[in-house]
């Protein structure tokens, strides 16, 4: 019984739309209605600015790391990646918001944060120097759910933590398909907030 309430409630707290609440509460904006239409960091960077696009980031992160940290402070350590995993579900479809959510990318790293800390920080140095290199936010997060994978083939010997990280950088990849296609045909928006000298 408590399993599945760690389950349900992980699936919840996913499903808290951050950047739609953020943009609603503070901007009077539905993200939803301007630039790529997804309720992420990403679009709630491009649609309501740095700080709410920073809050956002923040809020979906801990939402994989509550999950993640609920199951732990109840005793229940073989289901903190399970939990993890329903809560980056509930962020890609959130009851709270017709079940159109993110892409998965900082609710995934926050089941990393939560879970494994090292390979969090590893990650999101991963994220910045691609981001910095390509100014693409998509091919930086594909690339840095890849490299989450190959640091637990070569250097995690948690063969679970694998299967989650695997899990979680298909999910990454499936949800950023039309990104790869506009990369592909170089119509992909870029950064223009983070520039080389």
């Amino acid at each position: 019984m408590i399993a599945a309430a760690i389950l349900i409630l992980s699936y919840i707290i996913g499903s808290i739309p951050s950047g739609l609440w953020i943009g609603k509460l503070f901007h009077n904006k539905d993200i939803r209605n301007f630039g790529s239409g997804n309720l992420g960091a990403t679009n709630t960077f491009r649609v309501l600015g740095i700080k709410a696009g920073i809050v956002v980031t923040v809020m979906d992160i801990l939402k994989g790391t509550a999950a993640v940290l609920t199951a732990y402070a109840l005793g229940y350590e073989s289901l903190m990646l399970v939990a993890g995993v329903v809560s980056v579900t509930g962020h890609m479809f959130p009851i709270f918001a017709n079940f159109r959510g993110g892409k998965a990318v900082a609710t995934s790293s926050g089941v990393i944060l939560g879970y494994e800390p090292l390979l969090f920080v590893l990650v999101v140095l991963c994220f910045l120097i691609v981001l910095y290199l390509s100014k693409y936010v998509s091919l930086s997060s594909m690339t840095a759910g890849v490299f989450a994978v190959l640091y637990c083939i070569f250097f995690a010997d948690d063969p679970a933590l694998l299967i989650i990280v695997s899990l979680m950088a298909g999910f990454v990849i499936i949800r950023h398909k039309s990104n790869i296609s506009r990369i592909r045909n170089q119509t992909e928006p870029k950064i223009n907030w983070m520039s080389r000298k």
